[in-house]
């Protein structure tokens, strides 16, 4: 299998497990974004991984403006919207399919 593909893969499952994850607790809880935001937060161990998750999400967008100015990379636009809305599992291996279709 071309690493295109894994990438493509793996961006799909990216966006579909999350989204398990945030559909069950929107029928929960209902669409509150600060509650949401809360919930995050709610433990060490989450908030943890929260942080974590915000890091390389910051080190993500600043390696794709980075490669886009030196070598004329994919435009992260339609990456970072995806990392916003999606996550970080979904856009980075998307970024990476694009990558590698380009080649």
């Amino acid at each position: 299998m071309k690493l295109r593909n894994v990438y493509l893969l793996l961006a799909i499952a990216g966006a579909l497990v999350p989204y398990l994850f945030f559909i069950g607790y929107f029928e929960a809880n209902g669409f509150a974004v600060t509650e949401f935001v809360a919930a995050l937060l709610v433990t060490a161990p989450a908030a943890g991984f929260t942080a974590d998750l915000l890091i390389s999400s910051l080190v993500f967008w600043i390696a794709m403006f980075a490669r886009r100015h030196r070598e004329n990379g994919p435009n992260p636009l339609l990456f970072i919207v995806l990392n916003v809305t999606i996550g970080l599992s979904c856009a980075l291996p998307a970024y990476l399919y694009e990558i590698e279709r380009q080649k």
